[in-house]
């Protein structure tokens, strides 16, 4: 297959979800505006919650990736089906620590 049959079949599979994304997009811009507005800087807060939230939600994505994909993960045995779902889950704790750092600023500093 080639790469532009590949990104063919994606564009297809993703047109479903186009809205759900762009508002992912739209809330994850809106959070980083808000707080940078708020003097957050990204090297100088450091929030351990983040972390930790960032690591749970990633690796229950071995458990929820398969399910959102009508599968098991008991199917994943071949090299690239692992390379995805790590992948899948490499990405889910990244977004999910890029979103939550700003947050837990933004709940630290009400406080304070």
């Amino acid at each position: 297959m080639t790469f532009t049959g590949a990104m063919t079949i994606l564009m297809y599979a993703l047109a479903p979800f186009a809205w759900l994304i762009a508002g992912g997009v739209a809330i994850f811009l809106a959070i980083h505006l808000f707080a940078y507005l708020r003097g957050y800087q990204f090297s100088q807060h450091h929030s351990i919650v983040a972390m930790v939230l960032a690591l749970a939600l990633g690796l229950s994505a071995l458990f929820w990736i398969p399910w959102f994909t009508n599968s098991e993960l008991g199917y994943v045995d071949t090299v690239f089906d692992w390379v995805a779902i790590i992948g899948g889950v490499i990405a889910t704790m990244v977004i999910t620590f890029f979103t939550v750092h700003p947050l837990s600023y933004l709940l630290i500093e009400k406080r304070e």
